[in-house]
């Protein structure tokens, strides 16, 4: 198989082809302007190259929005920023009073828990524990926290952490 040659025509500025003559023998100019046009595609990207990148990015965008829109449906994904629905980690109407008093008042013990809802506060500390372990598993950190020590004139309470949770 022979390869075929074609003729090109180039216009240079005078500017440009005075360094081209000053630099490269008459003879070798042809070899010279055919290597720089090599090289340079090469470093051009092909076009069904940049089509195929372009459709694999549009693909990874709709799958992208499909998990978000899932995260959303599930209440897992909220539209704040770094902000999750504290409620999408309740099972019932006691999780959702337990988390209802904790936005409200941003802490409160175990006590003060079960005198709020009327219900027993060892349910109300495995509710909690249940609800930390759960969004610790789901998000990668708690929504709710326990600090034993004195804090804001609370101590031994259950506080939501409001980095994590939208109020």
């Amino acid at each position: 198989m022979k390869d075929e040659s074609f003729k090109i025509s180039v216009n240079l500025p005078s500017e440009l082809y005075a360094e081209l003559a000053l630099r490269i023998p008459e003879g070798e100019r042809s070899g010279f302007i055919r290597e720089a046009i090599i090289e340079k595609l090469r470093r051009t990207p092909r076009p069904d190259r940049v089509l195929q990148l372009e459709r694999r990015i549009d693909r990874i965008e709709n799958d992208l929005t499909e998990i978000k829109r899932g995260l959303s449906d599930l209440e897992i994904l909220t539209y704040g920023k770094d902000k999750v629905n504290p409620h999408a980690f309740c099972i019932d109407e006691i999780d959702h009073k337990i988390v209802n008093h904790l936005l409200h008042y941003k802490s409160a013990t175990t006590p003060e828990l079960s005198d709020a809802i009327g219900v027993n506060r060892w349910l109300v500390l495995n509710r909690l524990k249940r609800i930390q372990r759960l969004s610790q598993r789901q998000i990668g950190r708690s929504i709710i926290s326990y600090y034993a020590g004195k804090r804001q004139g609370k101590s031994k309470a259950w506080w939501l952490v409001e980095e994590s949770a939208e109020a």
